[in-house]
């Protein structure tokens, strides 16, 4: 079976944070940092792939299959920022309604621009994430 491609890398948060650009991106990354370590408790572990992960779990999928993923976390790209809350959002949609401007996939959502969003609810949907998760997973500290 193939390695999984994203996985913890050793460079630290302040470190990474420092080269997100634009600063505007780099500045929401600052405010979505605060906000996930004080919803899960969790300190930030960089991903390959530009990717900040709060917690992880270990999954097994009935194919077999296994492996080790962040529990939540975000991504601050250049279009918009990528919220990962696992594994989806099947029954958040009265807390996606008070969220604000947003897309969604599966286990992930999409804000163009923090300032947009009412971060209170930002955090409800995270905490319901972990909690969600914790009903499929044990969710620990780190990867």
């Amino acid at each position: 079976m193939a390695d999984l491609k994203t996985k913890v890398v050793e460079t630290p948060f302040s470190d990474w944070v420092n080269g997100v650009e634009p600063n505007a991106r780099r500045d929401e990354a600052r405010a979505l940092d605060a906000l996930f370590r004080d919803v899960s408790g969790f300190a930030p572990q960089v991903w390959t792939g530009g990717i900040v992960g709060y917690g992880a779990y270990d999954y097994t999928y009935a194919s077999g299959r296994t492996g080790t993923w962040l529990a939540t976390g975000f991504a601050p790209r250049k279009a918009r920022l990528s919220i990962y809350i696992m594994p989806g959002y099947a029954d958040f949609g009265p807390l996606l309604d008070r969220l604000g401007p947003h897309a969604k996939g599966k286990s992930c959502l999409y804000i163009t621009r923090l300032a947009r969003v009412d971060l209170a609810v930002l955090g409800e949907v995270i905490a319901a994430g972990l909690r969600d998760l914790a009903t499929h997973w044990p969710v620990r500290d780190r990867a």
